[in-house]
């Protein structure tokens, strides 16, 4: 496992360094052997916030944590709590989904189980709702997601005939994800 660790306008020390490498070694365990896996790591400062954010691309999934806390140390123990939540929740789908294409990827006996019937009452499906889309452009869909007060808005994009979804950020600008 390869590590990444980068500053955004900060600067990292060796102890932070070792202490997030020593932090991401104990989560190592959760996968194989394969040494091409790379985690991505950056911490930032927003205000007084400490930000950390950890990503690790695998050949078929991707685990993003991002936690902020005033103490780095905190956080970053924090978003390694994060990802190894992530892993133990998700252990039973990634195991019927990819079931022989993963099975490199991660060691499924180093996985603690949760137990099933809570992750099964915590991810049921509880509303469904149909949408018709009018073509409209980024600025009248930003107005719209702004007047329902969602994070998110589903639209018809009237340019170019796509599918997009509007989100709001956390720094408070806009995403725009399209589908071609």
């Amino acid at each position: 496992m390869k590590i990444n660790i980068r500053g955004d306008k900060v600067l990292l020390t060796d102890s932070i360094k070792e202490y997030v490498t020593s932090k991401l070694n104990k989560a190592e365990k959760y996968f194989g052997d394969d040494s091409n896996i790379s985690v991505n790591v950056v911490v930032r400062v927003r205000g007084r916030d400490q930000i950390i954010e950890v990503t690790i691309p695998t050949k078929h999934f991707t685990l993003r944590a991002e936690e902020s806390h005033n103490d780095l140390y905190a956080a970053i123990d924090l978003v390694i709590d994060k990802i190894e939540r992530q892993i133990r929740k998700n252990k039973t789908r990634i195991a019927k989904k990819l079931r022989k294409e993963a099975s490199h990827d991660f060691k499924y006996e180093q996985i603690p189980d949760m137990e099933t019937s809570d992750l099964e009452e915590k991810s049921k499906i509880v509303k469904r709702k149909k949408l018709s889309m009018k073509p409209m452009n980024e600025e009248e869909a930003i107005l719209q997601m702004n007047l329902l007060s969602h994070d998110f808005f589903i639209y018809k994009d009237s340019d170019t005939g796509n599918i997009c979804v509007l989100y709001k950020r956390k720094d408070d600008n806009y995403g725009l994800i399209e589908a071609e």
